[in-house]
């Protein structure tokens, strides 16, 4: 068990490296990154966070979750979806998110998108978890960008009318809600990633979440 790519946390266990980059990295490394979700607004809430991350950091993008639920609603596609020009116009002027048009547009793009794939596979994890790769064909962790699955489901994502679902937006997606196990094997979290994926109930087609 290498651990040379790893970072010793307060505890004195080790790490995936990456989540001793900046304080706030350290709770989402630990409680989020890699657990699996089957919450729509959550799941729908990381896809918009991940395209504004296009061309940014993490670090920028985290720091500023809590400004980005309080102006997209708490990320409910529903409310989103209904958001007209005066919305963008106010969402613009807003200092505490991203101000990027066609981001701000992709979002509420998106959450109209979201709520078709609702419509069609009962819900918006039902259609996602479709594309949980086998770990089996899986390299090492933090070894890819992409994966054929990752490429699949931006493919089709942007089939249906998403905007801002590259095949790197989507694998970073991938890994952060659990459909990938992405901690490397030096790490701690590891192995609490592997638990909770082995309890969790995969979301079927038109099932009650």
């Amino acid at each position: 068990m290498s651990i040379s790519r790893t970072f010793k946390g307060p505890d004195g266990a080790h790490r995936c490296r990456w989540c001793g980059g900046a304080p706030e990295f350290l709770d989402y490394h630990d409680r989020e990154w890699g657990f699996p979700v089957r919450d729509d607004r959550r799941l729908f809430e990381k896809l918009s966070l991940e395209g504004f991350q296009s061309g940014l950091s993490w670090r920028t993008i985290l720091a500023k979750r809590e400004n980005f639920r309080a102006a997209f609603r708490g990320f409910d596609f529903d409310a989103v979806a209904r958001f007209t020009q005066r919305d963008v116009t106010r969402l613009l002027k807003d200092a505490g998110i991203v101000r990027h048009r066609g981001k701000i547009e992709a979002v509420i793009n998106n959450a109209k998108r979201a709520r078709e794939v609702v419509q069609l596979h009962g819900s918006l994890a039902a259609f996602i978890w479709k594309y949980e790769p086998d770990a089996a064909t899986l390299g090492k962790p933090q070894t890819a960008s992409t994966s054929e699955t990752s490429i699949a489901l931006s493919k089709d994502l942007k089939k249906l009318g998403w905007k801002f679902v590259g095949p790197t937006t989507v694998y970073a997606f991938m890994q952060a809600m659990g459909l990938i196990n992405d901690h490397i094997d030096a790490c701690v979290i590891r192995a609490q990633a592997a638990k909770a994926r082995g309890t969790f109930r995969k979301p079927l087609p038109g099932a009650d979440l």
